[in-house]
């Protein structure tokens, strides 16, 4: 197969993708029983694919689509609490037009950033098998290949999306510290990509369990994405 050679070739290769049984049969149970509270809504269902520019200064890497986020509107972190402390984050360091992410049609845009995941499908529990992670890599490896000339900073969302942008990474052939950076809130490593430098930037995940229990906070959230936004030009 060959590999694309647009944004738009490997969004529409995402949404067909059906590598991984296990996820393929959980996204569209999801899809057809849904949650009471969004019943009438129809579901993606489907792979997510990144969202934001095509040619970003900043990339973020999330885990995976939520159940009943992503994967019932179709957009990276859009629907759920995790998205709604994201974006509103975003909003506040220039990174976004508004604080909500609801749906593919609110009017929402970026300011030189994209937004993608390490998994492109709904995983049950939110985790992953090692064997799907390893499925869905290609594209993410096809994504930093296409955005790479642009992008000047990298933001991991949690351990997963940590681990995978030092994978790709390599696999690419950058130039990955040695040995391997270690994840934190606010960890940073520098890696040598074709077209110079990038930063990696660790940050919690907004997930509910960080934001809950307080071990993330609003301005911890800031703190990273405001350093990431005071590097790029939209």
């Amino acid at each position: 197969m060959s590999r694309p050679t647009t944004i738009a070739e490997l969004d529409a290769g995402i949404v067909d993708c059906r590598r991984c049984p296990r996820l393929v049969a959980w996204r569209e149970k999801v899809a057809r029983e849904k949650r009471a509270a969004f019943a009438e809504e129809t579901y993606w269902g489907r792979p997510v694919p990144g969202f934001g520019s095509t040619e970003p200064g900043l990339l973020i890497v999330g885990l995976a689509p939520a159940a009943h986020g992503a994967n019932r509107t179709g957009r990276m972190f859009t629907g759920d609490r995790s998205g709604d402390w994201l974006y509103a984050s975003m909003h506040r360091v220039g990174l976004a037009s508004q604080p909500t992410s609801t749906g593919l049609d609110d009017g929402l845009e970026l300011i030189g950033a994209r937004i993608l995941s390490a998994v492109r499908c709904a995983p049950p529990d939110n985790k992953p098998s090692t064997e799907e992670k390893e499925n869905c890599a290609p594209w993410l490896d096809d994504e930093l290949r296409l955005v790479s000339p642009s992008v000047q900073v990298i933001v991991a969302l949690g351990a997963i999306g940590w681990d995978a942008a030092l994978r790709a990474a390599r696999r690419a052939g950058w130039t990955v510290p040695k040995p391997k950076p270690r994840f934190g809130h606010g960890a940073e490593a520098i890696l040598g990509g074709p077209h110079g430098d990038v930063l990696l930037l660790g940050s919690y995940h907004p997930s509910q369990q960080n934001t809950f229990t307080g071990r993330l906070t609003e301005p911890m959230l800031d703190d990273v994405l405001g350093r990431a936004a005071a590097m790029i030009e939209p």
